[in-house]
């Protein structure tokens, strides 16, 4: 085996100048890194919302929060808000961070749900991420004085094209080197191995290893290797999506909507200077011009631009590493933008990069482990937005809907246990690195209205004087906290 010293970035735009940019920190002056792109050749960019461990990324590569925020025309995500989830008119919110207090061994919900209460609606009233967004407040603190709650846990909105402009510019400064131009041939060895590429200008690009950044096109992992792709659209219906920018609303709330209509639903993520519109619907239920009339009827602004029609197909490859390639971002699947997951998993696939470098050439039990690690994150995302998708309680008038079907498919087994097991007992079991919190899977099914017929006896320790106090002091600290702090745009204003 030969050391690997020549990476190759095939495709910029987010996922491409991500990698191009950790690698480059925790990799500097041991690799060579070479990004291939065309200026030609569009990217999706409609990765506007995130969730928190982007604030992760951000830190190791050193970029500051204020300049993040001025640089990608950034806003605060505090949660999700789902809007005719459950029944029409319905709504909750997935709020990041932790709700109440978890006492000794026991979750909060657990002795939330000894209680008895009368309305789930009611759990939130303990969610600080959920009260700041309703009341379109933000301040950034990691622990409330005097308190036992933690500060609020947030994510952001942002432009992913000048995202990918911050990290082009960072990864330049970190010594990569940017190539401009088309593929034309992508070259393999004997053994399978890429060797290198072809330009559409006749030049050569070698490398000891590439990454493929290439979008849906896929082109080193799906077309050059025939890596072959498991779809979700047995429990995932939804095939199509329009996207357009919008001026921005008048007031910047901290939160991303997501609105079900008909045949999928609509995302609304503020940013600083526009609005981010997206329609997602299955073809099978809605044709391509309704869902576009749809959306721009319901824009809360003037368009800036003509809606962009995406086409998808929701799954993952089989293998994202094969032989000296790996596939990160939408070549390597694509899961919809329910849950602000899509730049997660690019992230997350760097990260598993970076563990499993290989080193002194690539080693088949690495390879092996990589593919087993991002097949189970591909699945278990997969089921949390089943989830939502199966629990929906929606009555459209007529019988055969994108709603009615959901309701009736086979779900996972995975997520069957998962549902059963809270529906008779309150529990929520994860596995060690599952992106999903507790908390997340609490509040969706609590939200689609799953209502516990059991919880768990530990939340009987606390005697039920103690524990009503216990209750009152967190609304008490929540509201005071809430009402101290600045609104969201006020607080905007002092980073730009």
């Amino acid at each position: 085996m030969s050391q690997i010293k020549d990476i190759v970035i095939v495709g910029g735009g987010t996922s491409g100048w991500m990698t191009a940019a950790l690698l480059a920190k925790l990799f500097k002056h041991t690799l060579n890194i070479t990004l291939v792109e065309s200026e030609d050749i569009g990217t999706i960019g409609v990765g506007e919302a995130t969730i928190p461990p982007l604030q992760l990324f951000n830190s190791v590569l050193g970029i500051p929060e204020n300049e993040f925020i001025q640089a990608t025309h950034a806003t605060f995500k505090l949660g999700i808000q789902f809007e005719h989830w459950g029944k029409q008119g319905d709504s909750y919110m997935h709020a990041f961070g932790n709700i109440g207090k978890d006492i000794g061994y026991t979750q909060f919900h657990q002795y939330w749900l000894s209680t008895q209460p009368e309305m789930m609606a009611s759990f939130w009233d303990y969610s600080l991420n959920y009260q700041a967004a309703l009341n379109n407040k933000f301040q950034s603190i990691e622990q409330i004085p005097h308190s036992p709650l933690s500060g609020l846990t947030h994510a952001y909105h942002f432009d992913a094209a000048r995202y990918a402009w911050l990290l082009r510019q960072y990864s330049e400064k970190s010594g990569v080197k940017r190539i401009e131009g088309k593929i034309e041939s992508v070259n393999c060895a004997a053994n399978g191995h890429i060797t290198n590429l072809t330009l559409v200008s006749g030049n050569s690009v070698q490398g000891d290893f590439f990454i493929d950044c290439s979008g849906f096109a896929a082109l080193l992992i799906g077309k050059t290797l025939n890596v072959g792709y498991e779809s979700y659209q047995d429990w995932l219906l939804c095939d199509s999506a329009y996207a357009v920018p919008s001026e921005k609303a008048c007031e910047i709330k901290p939160y991303t909507r997501a609105i079900a209509h008909e045949a999928g639903w609509q995302w609304r993520i503020p940013l600083q200077h526009r609005t981010g519109n997206g329609i997602v619907y299955s073809s099978r239920y809605m044709k391509d011009e309704e869902a576009k009339a749809k959306l721009l009827s319901t824009l809360e602004g003037k368009p800036l631009a003509e809606p962009k029609k995406i086409s998808f197909i929701p799954g993952r490859r089989l293998k994202q590493w094969q032989h000296n390639c790996v596939a990160i971002g939408l070549s390597s699947g694509f899961l919809e933008p329910l849950e602000s997951t899509s730049i997660h998993l690019v992230q997350s696939a760097i990260i598993r990069l970076t563990k499993l470098f290989p080193h002194q050439g690539v080693v088949q039990a690495t390879v092996d482990e990589f593919n087993r690690q991002s097949q189970l994150e591909f699945e278990q995302i997969r089921d949390f937005i089943i989830l939502h998708y199966y629990l929906n309680r929606r009555s459209d008038s007529d019988t055969d809907t994108l709603w009615s079907a959901c309701q009736q498919m086979q779900i996972p087994e995975s997520l069957q246990q998962k549902i059963s097991l809270f529906s008779e007992t309150g529990t929520i079991f994860r596995h060690k690195d599952e992106l999903f919190t507790e908390a997340a899977w609490v509040q969706v099914m609590l939200g689609q209205g799953i209502i516990p017929t059991d919880y768990n006896p530990l939340a009987n320790t606390v005697s039920p004087e103690a524990l009503t106090e216990f209750l009152s002091n967190i609304k008490v600290i929540i509201k005071n906290t809430v009402s101290n702090m600045p609104t969201h745009e006020q607080y905007l204003a002092r980073l730009v």
